[in-house]
């Protein structure tokens, strides 16, 4: 299929020798076959490719077989779906099988243990390449060290406490040496920030030859990981966690510093201001209307949801901080986009569906939750409500909707589309008054639903992550526009500044309400200050540090939907079993009349405990190394 790109510049990041990809247990000692090895790093070509391979163990962050972050609360499949993530948000992870083990690389994951052994392997070889000039060997090996950094904080922040891999294991190593054991968080997070700064110290500013090397690691990168790896080392699951207390080594090392640390938020925020500083240094920033590229003149109304759509699928835009080039987003965009013809063939296939509860996570159009807003009709937001002539650009005219997809802010029309819902784009950007499509999801209709696998089971549709210019042809052609899937943004890179600083004061500030209030402006939002002030029922909630939590909290959550970071905020802020002991809902989708259509529907009795705070080591490994020892709870 084609694939329409603006640029070509995405980097192959594949293994080239096989064996350096190995799916072994971490516990493997280096491969014995030396002379393999040296011939690997015997000139500068070489070196390269090996290189690559260490980047190659880099997560598929778009792939919804490959991410459990796609999934959790926000985004549910219809139940005949088997994706990895999508079980284990219905409880189905387990021990002898893990899903997404990216431990030993099993079930749709890459071995990272492997991935930092390899890691270990290029920084003991690299000094030996003859061919290698200076400045490229220092390069390549902070971009090694911000890689082993990096595997071992996601390994960190999907297992809690882990083994540290700090040097390649000889192989005449002794077994009892090869066992290694759990080290404490504290002591986890030291080592990780330890590299990251040393990583940072030689990596460049910007890429050289960025036509061939998008993908490579830079310094606003590793900063700016950085940064989030020192707020989530501050945050409530790693920092003062009491719930978690009993899990100990074997031979009785605590491995939770049961004892909460303020200093953890002071170095996050440092660390998120210095990365703000350098990023905004080399004029990158929050992609704002002025840098969407109109065919024509846009009303504004419409120019700013397609400007926040832009913020996440326009290519390697300046707000893009670190983005994924490995996969093939095409897929996901397939799997958010309805059918706009009779159903024949799949050009599209609508899978990936967000809850009602993320529906209504958005603001009101006044910048504040729909349960607050005093103007908002929350008690009667399911019920019908015909659209104006003048709502067109967000629902079609003459027709119903439920009230909660009216008057919602403008990230609610950019990110989610609903039956009767206005999708600008799919070739509509280019006709005269910018009429845009709109979905018609009741059965029966074009986009519902057809048969068990492709269609949406809530009745909404992320066109947040579907590029703007992306387009279905014809009945069985889906012609996309691929982008580096955003790991890293600079309202994240703001929202966690806000949070750090929120956190570090008694009373919230001006500091605290300017970083976020960047991201709400650009959203079309007043600040949080005035918003709460004129319109929600809590009027003084910014004025405290735990209503600003409350507040951040949730902008993190409507910023980012959709993107992966709930998943991991839900847990590191510990708030996982107040939001995902709750039923998963939708609309009633298998019904065509109207009112039987708009019945909220309970899809799924989700359920979080202790246990899903972490991923369990599989008992093979465990079996392999006595010396482990496994999550509480499984």
């Amino acid at each position: 299929m084609k694939i329409v790109m603006k640029k070509i510049y995405y980097i192959l990041l594949i293994s080239i020798i096989g064996f350096f990809y190995s799916c072994d247990s971490f516990l493997d000692v280096v491969p014995d076959n030396i002379p393999t090895i040296d011939n690997a790093f015997s000139d500068k070509n070489n070196a390269e490719k090996y290189l690559f391979t260490c980047y190659s163990y880099l997560p598929e962050f778009s792939g919804n077989h490959t991410n459990p972050a796609l999934f959790g609360d926000d985004i549910w499949y219809s139940a005949q779906h088997q994706y990895e993530g999508f079980l284990i948000a219905q409880g189905l992870q387990n021990v002898t099988s893990v899903i997404n083990d990216y431990w030993s690389g099993q079930n749709s994951s890459t071995p990272l243990f492997t991935g930092i052994r390899d890691c270990n392997t290029f920084l003991d070889k690299i000094g030996g390449v003859r061919d290698l000039d200076a400045y490229q060997r220092v390069m390549w090996t902070a971009e090694v060290k911000f890689l082993k950094a990096y595997y071992h904080y996601y390994l960190l922040r999907m297992y809690g406490p882990i083994p540290i891999v700090d040097e390649s294991t000889p192989v005449s190593a002794k077994t009892d040496v090869i066992k290694v054991t759990r080290q404490p968080v504290d002591s986890c997070f030291a080592y990780v920030v330890r590299l990251m700064d040393e990583a940072i110290a030689d990596l460049p500013d910007q890429l050289a030859t960025p036509l061939t090397s998008l993908g490579r690691i830079t310094k606003p990168i590793a900063m700016s990981i950085k940064a989030e790896i020192l707020v989530t080392a501050a945050s409530p699951l790693f920092n003062g966690n009491t719930v978690l207390s009993d899990l100990k080594n074997k031979n009785g090392q605590v491995l939770f510093n049961h004892v909460f640390d303020s200093k953890k938020w002071d170095k996050a925020a440092v660390a998120c201001k210095d990365a703000i500083d350098k990023c905004e240094s080399l004029s990158m920033g929050l992609y704002q209307s002025t840098d969407y590229k109109q065919s024509y003149k846009m009303n504004d109304t419409t120019l700013l949801v397609a400007t926040l759509r832009g913020s996440v699928t326009d290519p390697w835009n300046k707000e893009l901080v670190w983005g994924s080039t490995k996969g093939d987003n095409n897929q996901l965009q397939r799997l958010c986009s309805p059918r706009w013809f009779s159903y024949v063939a799949a050009a599209t296939s609508p899978q990936h569906s967000p809850t009602l509860k993320m529906a209504e996570e958005f603001y009101t159009e006044h910048g504040v939750p729909i349960d607050e807003d005093t103007t908002f009709h929350y008690a009667e937001r399911y019920d019908l409500r015909t659209a104006t002539p003048e709502e067109f650009r967000y629902v079609e005219p003459g027709q119903q909707t439920a009230g909660l997809n009216f008057n919602r802010e403008p990230r609610f029309y950019s990110s989610i589309s609903f039956d009767r819902g206005a999708w600008f784009g799919n070739g509509s950007t280019t006709l005269p008054k910018e009429i845009p499509f709109y979905i018609h999801n009741r059965k029966g209709e074009y986009s519902s639903i057809f048969e068990i696998y492709e269609y949406s089971p809530t009745g909404m549709f992320p066109k947040k992550l579907v590029n703007i210019n992306s387009i279905v042809q014809n009945q069985n052609q889906f012609v996309s526009e691929r982008y580096a899937f955003p790991i890293m943004r600079m309202a994240d890179l703001y929202l966690l500044y806000a949070e750090a600083l929120n956190e570090t004061k008694n009373v919230p500030d001006e500091s605290v309400y300017e970083n976020i209030d960047k991201v709400r402006q650009r959203a079309g939002l007043n600040g949080v200050v005035e918003s709460w002030n004129k319109y929600s029922t809590f009027p003084n909630k910014p004025s405290t540090k735990e209503g600003m939590r409350e507040i951040i909290q949730r902008e993190r959550c409507i910023e980012l939907a959709f993107e992966g970071h709930r998943y991991w905020d839900l847990r590191r802020w510990m708030t996982a079993p107040k939001k995902m002991n709750n039923p998963v809902k939708g609309w009633n989708v298998t019904a065509s009349n109207i009112l039987d259509y708009y019945r909220v529907t309970t899809l799924y009795n989700q359920k979080f405990t202790v246990k899903d705070y972490f991923t369990p080591i599989s008992e093979q490994e465990i079996l392999k190394n006595p010396k482990l020892v496994q999550n509480i709870g499984w």
